[in-house]
C-alpha cells in the first residue's frame, strides 16, 4: 500500500507545483537586488503562482505561500550556485539559486540581534536537513481544498496546514524554518500568557511567560507578522531618490487627477 500511496502522492504533487495561468499582480524583486542586501539567516517569502501556492494563500489568508532560508554561496551547497534551503513537494528539502524564484514577488524577512555564532547554528542546522522528503499527506490534505475551494472557517485553517503524517523524516517549508529557528531558541510567533509572580511580598504582581508554538503550526506569513523579524526592502536598502523618477510626459499631476475627479463626480 505504502508504495501505492507515494506514487499516487508523487503525481498528485507534480499536478500541485504546476503554475497556474495568471501570475501575481505584485511587482517581482530582481534576483540581483535580492543578492546585494540577503544575509545567511533571513527568510524569503515568496508568493507563489502554483495550484498549491492557491491552496496554502487561501488557509493562511495571506500574500505568502512558500518560504526558503538564505544560507549564503559558502554553506556547502550540492551546486555552485545554490544558496538557499527550502522544501520542494516532488523533491524534497533541497538547496536552490536565485532562479528558483525569478519573477516572483517576495519578501525579506531577518532575525534580529543574531550572532556570527547563531547564524553558524542556524544554517548548519539547515543544511543538515537536505535530503528530507516532503510530507506527503500535506500534499492530500493541500489537494482537498482546491476542488472546490471549501469554505473552512478561519480558526480552523492554522490546523489544516498542519495536518500530515507527523514523520520527523519528512517537512514542509515553514515547519522546517521553524525548526531550525527553534533550535537556536528564537522567537517566531511564540504563546505569550500573564501569570502570576512568585513574589510573597507582592501577590498581584504579573510576569509573562513563554511557550513555544509547535513547529507544525507555522505558516509562511508567521514570519512576516513576527515582531522579531525584521522586513528589508532591497529597493529602500540600496538608496532610493523618488526626485529621480521620470515620469510620462502628459501624465496628469497627483493633485490634477484627484481634482478631476472630483469635477466629474460632482457633476
Amino acid at each position: 500500500m505504502q508504495p501505492i500511496l507515494r506514487r499516487v502522492g508523487g503525481a498528485m504533487a507534480r499536478w500541485l507545483i504546476e503554475p497556474r495561468s495568471h501570475a501575481s499582480v505584485n511587482p517581482p524583486t530582481p534576483p540581483e537586488a535580492l543578492a546585494a542586501v540577503l544575509r545567511p539567516g533571513d527568510v524569503l517569502l515568496v508568493e507563489g503562482v502554483s495550484r498549491v501556492s492557491a491552496a496554502i494563500k487561501y488557509l493562511t489568508q495571506s500574500t505568502w505561500s512558500h518560504a526558503a532560508l538564505y544560507v549564503g554561496p559558502g554553506a556547502g551547497l550540492l551546486h555552485p550556485g545554490d544558496v538557499f534551503v527550502e522544501a520542494d513537494l516532488v523533491e524534497g528539502v533541497r538547496g536552490v539559486g536565485f532562479e528558483e524564484y525569478a519573477g516572483l514577488h517576495t519578501r525579506i524577512c531577518r532575525p534580529v540581534g543574531l550572532s556570527a555564532s547563531d547564524r553558524d547554528r542556524l544554517v548548519r542546522f539547515i543544511v543538515a536537513q537536505l535530503g528530507r522528503r516532503y510530507d506527503l499527506m500535506n500534499v492530500f490534505d493541500l489537494a482537498r481544498y482546491l476542488f472546490p475551494t471549501p469554505p473552512v472557517p478561519l480558526r480552523f485553517r492554522r490546523r489544516m496546514i498542519a495536518l500530515g503524517s507527523g514523520d520527523p523524516t519528512r517537512a514542509i517549508c515553514s515547519t522546517l524554518l521553524a525548526e531550525a529557528f527553534h533550535a537556536i531558541h528564537y522567537p517566531i510567533l511564540p504563546m505569550i500568557e500573564p501569570r502570576r509572580a512568585d513574589e510573597p511580598n507582592m501577590p498581584e504582581t504579573m510576569e509573562e511567560q513563554w511557550h513555544v508554538r509547535h513547529h507544525s503550526l507555522f505558516t509562511p506569513r508567521d514570519f512576516d507578522a513576527s515582531p522579531y523579524f525584521q522586513i528589508v526592502k532591497p529597493t529602500l536598502e540600496r538608496g532610493f531618490d523618488f526626485h529621480a523618477f521620470t515620469w510620462v510626459a502628459g501624465d496628469p499631476a497627483p493633485a490634477e487627477e484627484a481634482a478631476a475627479r472630483t469635477s466629474t463626480s460632482s457633476a
